[in-house]
């Protein structure tokens, strides 16, 4: 009888450049799902370009804030606030305040880079 559930106890750390913290629990790069899911770290003053996901994502904000702009509009989101953003939505990722910013990030299809479409 085969197990029907998964533990995950050592997340994969994406490596970044930018200061960011990403720990993948489940996706592309561990336990292969349909979704990923990702606890994440923003450092103050950290941002990535705009980008034109090819996956749902979901985010949950643990702790601090997070600057969403989506096609034009500037969204805030704090500490207990969630928000989906649709597959093919513009959309550009900041933390521009003085502290980190704790957050989950849940993506559907799972996450991937070939799928994120990354302004140079």
């Amino acid at each position: 009888m085969s197990k029907k559930y998964f533990i995950q106890k050592k997340p994969f750390i994406v490596p970044t450049t930018d200061g960011k913290l990403i720990e993948e629990h489940f996706g592309n790069t561990t336990i292969k799902s349909e979704l990923s899911i990702a606890h994440m770290v923003a450092p103050p003053g950290w941002s990535e370009p705009f980008q034109t996901p090819e996956f749902d994502e979901y985010t949950y904000i643990i702790k601090g804030k997070k600057q969403f702009e989506i096609e034009g509009e500037t969204i805030v989101l704090e500490t207990g606030q969630s928000i989906k953003i649709l597959k093919g939505t513009r959309i550009r990722y900041s933390n521009p305040f003085e502290e980190a910013c704790e957050y989950l990030s849940v993506c559907s299809p799972a996450f991937s880079i070939d799928l994120v479409h990354r302004e140079e």
